[in-house]
């Protein structure tokens, strides 16, 4: 399989029910292409006039998702809801065309143990969460996010590569990168406590930052 980068590739979308458009929108937003693909003609005649790249076809039939060049992504969300068995299907075509990462929708706890089983890395509940936040850690290295009124955030995520070694320095994130690290878990330790100002980043720890959305997401993705 080939080395491709997760965080300047665009994202495909599979099943345009409210979530799923939701979620396109969301990464839309965000300025990420999408590419939303549904079987129903009258869902994509819908999103065609506000989405860049939407087509229909059977996600089921992995073909048919190789001539649309999903296989040439890493990212994909398959937000169908309706049936388990064609959710459960399109994940096993995307395992077979080797997509690295696929984000599956469960509607119930079995059909999340049987996504997991098939191939999905990442299994969601949409009732418990947003397409917004969704989005932000579909398309960046961060493991969870809140956002606070549209402008600031608070998230969890592994130490950014060029931070590994180094002190961390208050007055330099803020001026530099416009976030603060509240806070840090090592990988022996299993809850978080507050970072101190000379504390060195290790390769595998966790780490809380705070800071305005933009610059929450971009930090996230330094590599």
């Amino acid at each position: 399989m080939s080395d491709r980068n997760a965080d300047s590739e665009g994202v495909v979308v599979i099943g345009l029910g409210r979530f799923g458009s939701h979620l396109a929108e969301s990464l839309n937003a965000l300025g990420h292409e999408v590419l939303a693909i549904d079987d129903n003609p009258q869902q994509v005649q819908k999103w065609s006039a506000q989405l860049a790249q939407v087509a229909q076809a059977d996600s089921t039939n992995g073909e048919a998702l190789r001539q649309l060049g999903v296989a040439d992504l890493s990212r994909v969300v398959v937000a169908i809801g309706a049936s388990v068995e064609a959710s459960v299907l399109t994940v096993l075509a995307l395992v077979e065309l080797g997509v690295p990462q696929i984000w599956a929708r469960a509607t119930t706890t079995q059909h999340a143990k049987i996504l997991e089983a098939v191939g999905a890395q990442h299994v969601i509940f949409p009732e418990a969460e947003t397409g917004e936040r969704l989005a932000h850690l579909i398309v960046s290295r961060m493991l969870d996010f809140v956002e606070f009124e549209g402008a600031f955030a608070i998230a969890k995520m592994r130490v950014p590569q060029p931070l590994v070694g180094r002190a961390i320095s208050e007055a330099w994130l803020l001026n530099r990168h416009g976030v603060r690290v509240v806070g840090v878990k090592r990988a022996t330790e299993d809850r978080f406590h507050y970072v101190s100002e000379g504390l060195e980043l290790c390769p595998d720890d966790i780490i809380i930052v705070e800071g305005p959305i933009e610059q929450v997401q971009r930090f996230s993705t330094l590599t």
